[in-house]
């Protein structure tokens, strides 16, 4: 079923993919769109955390949100569809939301990890504790309030610009005296909407945002 995946990256870089784990943190908009691409690419286990269901708010950009699954938990609907796809990834699931707390806990065994959550403190945990551990991760910044998907990039922390999130989170590093590289994809797009409360969104930012993350997963297992 992957044999024009194979053609592309080689027999012995597949066999690389099936042995990997991968943790992803968040599959809401930006998470769907990365599980969805590392399932078809052939990683073989996806370690999956979000404590959030599906909403009819989702619709407009969420992979996993169909009239089917509202109301499901998002790794309920992904663990579905992921053995519904039908290749031979495993899927591990948990409904609890990430802290500093119990990050630990996820990390044992895994090959990479995927931040795609919203919550700074969060993101925060999970980069110091990949550092901390050497574990490979790429971190999304925000994909809301932005149109145009090619401003969307994978660069260093330090590069980013006209990005709340990573604004803050860059304060956040340089307060706990983080250091290492710290890849993430975001954008260069400026807010394009103001004074709204509710942060807009459209289908096809966070879409790229996860197809860019898994990009940098697979060809980072590729390249090590």
């Amino acid at each position: 079923m992957l044999e024009r995946l194979q053609l592309l990256v080689g027999g012995e870089n597949l066999a690389k993919l099936q042995t990997k784990k991968v943790l992803v943190i968040g599959v809401g908009g930006v998470g769907g769109y990365v599980v969805e691409a590392l399932t078809r690419s052939g990683i073989g286990c996806l370690s999956l955390v979000d404590h959030d269901r599906i909403e009819p708010t989702n619709v407009n950009r969420q992979i996993i949100a169909l009239s089917s699954t509202i109301g499901q938990y998002k790794v309920d609907a992904f663990k579905k569809r992921i053995e519904d796809i039908g290749l031979s990834t495993q899927v591990e699931i948990s409904h609890e939301f990430v802290t500093s707390a119990n990050i630990d806990r996820y990390l044992e065994k895994v090959d990479f990890v995927v931040d795609a959550c919203d919550t700074v403190s969060t993101k925060l945990a999970i980069i110091k504790a990949c550092l901390e551990r050497k574990i490979p991760f790429i971190s999304c910044m925000g994909t809301g309030n932005k149109k145009d998907p090619s401003q969307l990039k994978i660069m260093e922390l330090s590069k980013t610009s006209y990005d709340p999130l990573a604004k803050r989170l860059r304060k956040l590093i340089r307060e706990n005296h983080l250091s290492g590289k710290i890849m993430v994809v975001a954008s260069t797009e400026e807010k394009q909407v103001r004074g709204e409360k509710t942060i807009p969104s459209n289908a096809f930012v966070p879409a790229t945002a996860g197809m860019l993350c898994a990009s940098y997963v697979v060809n980072q297992i590729i390249d090590g």
